[in-house]
């Protein structure tokens, strides 16, 4: 069986059953647990798909509803590649909102 690396040397991580792309991801959802359980964040959506044109589709890692009536669209992002950059301004040229990173 043949190991494939990741070309960034992101670690998948495996929290809950749930499988997460990077170490950084997975420690997001669990510090992103934590205020769910204080009551900072209602609750969360994760790989969110947003349509884009042309068929592409966008993920965005996180969609949280915080308690004090804001929603914040996540991305946990250890690279930023000329590709994410390039959806993500294309994504805030058409939707209202902005992503953000962690």
């Amino acid at each position: 069986m043949i190991l494939m690396r990741h070309k960034f040397h992101a670690k998948p991580t495996e929290i809950d059953g749930i499988r997460f792309h990077s170490k950084k991801e997975a420690a997001y959802y669990h510090d992103l647990m934590l205020k769910q359980k204080e009551g900072i964040v209602l609750y969360h959506h994760r790989q969110v798909p947003i349509a884009l044109p042309g068929g592409v589709t966008y993920r965005v890692d996180f969609l949280e509803f915080h308690s004090n009536g804001t929603v914040h669209y996540i991305d946990v992002k250890g690279h930023r590649t000329k590709e994410y950059i390039a959806k993500k301004k294309l994504v805030e040229a058409l939707y209202p909102f902005t992503i953000e990173e962690a």
